[in-house]
């Protein structure tokens, strides 16, 4: 009897194990380069896909129902954005054409968190979820106004946003135990965390952002933080309250668009935020890679501006639905009406060596398309990222840059919602959200003139093992977004 060589036997065996599964393999990739950022793998396999799930990840020759050849394709994670404004059906759609395959609203968040999260089910293209938003639960408290998710309100129902009293009012007690108990029956209801927008709060006091802190601590949620505007204590001392009180609370905190946030500073900043990680505090931050950024004109934002400024000084704002600069009187008229603005003004490069820190998180800010287009951020950051910053500029590596996309954002969101422990990476019973993009393609497209310009270079993108997008083409009347719940 000839003795075969163990390595033949296994090898055999496993063959033999692939092909009769065959059958039951939905969908395959061949010969694509697949990048697990988790474990690693920068290698030629085949992704055979079963049932929405990873099934197979193999150098040997495995068919399903529909076979693809992936040749010249990177087979990544689908990528996560942990700052997606765009929870809609029109800004999904071109988010899914960059790429994303779960778009969360961690910073604003939203309220009521089981009523908004309902009315999505069924209708997304890709995965949502959300915080208990401090902001709206804020409004409906103190003015009565139920904004749910106040960036895809329509302008109407924007235009009058800060004229109540939840804006600029510090709460009293009493209102603060019932803002408390708000923001507990949404984490009760699935919520990812709870989301403040500071900024646009200046009536919240740093009591009742400390106090909160404890409730996200003894809740064990993350809390995402908009830092406070620019009379805060200058730069540095908006990104020490944030990390003074999760350290003091036990509380994990993660700071939103920490290049607008902290522009010049920004190496400062990042230094405080890792030298606080050293010293145990759970405390995490993003960015988005553009030089302008966007918010809505009537917030609190743009108090200030009403005071002595140029217009030179309003020139750094653009309106996206029509492209133009700003003077004194359209900034008057254009605040009045309400709506989304783009601020132009940073550093290219301070924005570059922002993007390329292998731990500073890729999110978008992206703003909802629903009525128009809007600032390119959300239609085109990640292609943006792999394009011009990993093949053009060269300023970090591919495998860094999925990192940041795929699994950085999914281990933020894992300890408070477990599904995310099966996102984020190319692995065999992982999730098969699968973004497939040609490396020396892939490029943003949306303009700050043309924001809503779909990016190329994209090929496939899977959601739950269904196409949202194939063969670079949006697929039409499929919605395989499903909630991402908090645990409860």
């Amino acid at each position: 009897m000839t003795i075969r060589p163990l390595f033949l036997l296994v090898l055999t065996l496993s063959t033999f194990g692939l092909a009769s599964r065959a059958q039951e393999l939905d969908i395959v990739f061949l010969g694509g380069r697949v990048i697990d950022p988790e474990t690693g793998l920068d290698a030629t396999r085949n992704v055979g896909i079963a049932g929405g799930t990873i099934a197979a990840l193999t150098e040997v020759d495995i068919r399903g129902r529909e076979t693809i050849d992936a040749t010249g394709l990177v087979v990544a994670p689908g990528f996560i954005d942990l700052h997606a404004h765009g929870q809609d059906p029109v800004s999904n759609r071109l988010q899914a054409a960059d790429g994303v395959t779960t778009a969360l609203e961690m910073e604003v968040g939203v309220y009521p968190v089981g009523e908004w999260l309902a009315s999505r089910e069924g209708k997304a293209v890709i995965h949502y979820g959300a915080t208990a938003g401090h902001w709206p639960a804020r409004a409906q408290l103190m003015d009565g106004i139920a904004l749910r998710h106040l960036p895809t309100l329509s302008p109407e129902e924007q235009s009058g946003l800060n004229k109540g009293e939840h804006a600029y009012r510090i709460a009293t007690d009493e209102e603060l135990r019932r803002l408390t108990d708000m923001l507990a029956r949404g984490l009760n209801e699935g919520a990812l965390g709870l989301g403040f927008g500071l900024t646009y709060t200046p009536g919240a006091s740093r009591f009742e952002f400390l106090h909160l802190f404890q409730l996200a601590a003894d809740r064990n949620v993350p809390v995402y933080v908009h830092l406070r505007g620019e009379n805060s204590g200058g730069t540095l001392g908006a990104f020490q309250e944030v990390i003074s009180n999760a350290a003091s609370t036990g509380a994990s905190a993660h700071i939103v668009h920490m290049n607008s946030s902290a522009d010049e500073e920004a190496r400062k900043t990042l230094a405080l935020i890792r030298g606080a990680q050293d010293h145990g505090v759970d405390v995490t931050t993003e960015a988005y890679p553009y030089t302008a950024g966007s918010t809505l004109i009537q917030s609190a934002l743009f108090d200030s501006w009403q005071d002595d400024l140029s217009d030179e000084d309003y020139k750094r704002l653009q309106w996206p639905l029509t492209g133009e600069r700003l003077d004194t009187e359209s900034f008057t008229k254009y605040r009045a009406q309400g709506g989304w603005v783009i601020i132009h003004g940073r550093n290219e490069t301070t924005n570059e060596w922002i993007t390329a820190q292998p731990d500073v998180i890729v999110a978008s800010d992206g703003i909802p398309y629903l009525y128009g287009p809007a600032h390119p951020r959300g239609a085109g950051t990640y292609a943006r990222v792999l394009g011009h910053y990993v093949r053009d500029r060269k300023a970090l590596s591919l495998m860094v840059a999925l990192r940041k996309m795929t699994l950085l954002p999914a281990q933020r969101v894992e300890s408070v919602a477990p599904a995310m422990k099966k996102k984020g990476r190319v692995q065999v019973g992982a999730d098969a959200d699968l973004t497939l993009f040609d490396p020396e393609t892939i490029i943003d497209r949306s303009t700050y003139m043309k924001g809503d310009i779909p990016s190329e270079g994209i090929a496939h993108v899977l959601v739950g093992g269904t196409f949202v997008v194939k063969n670079s083409q949006i697929v039409e009347g499929v919605t395989p977004g499903e909630a991402i719940f908090g645990v409860r």
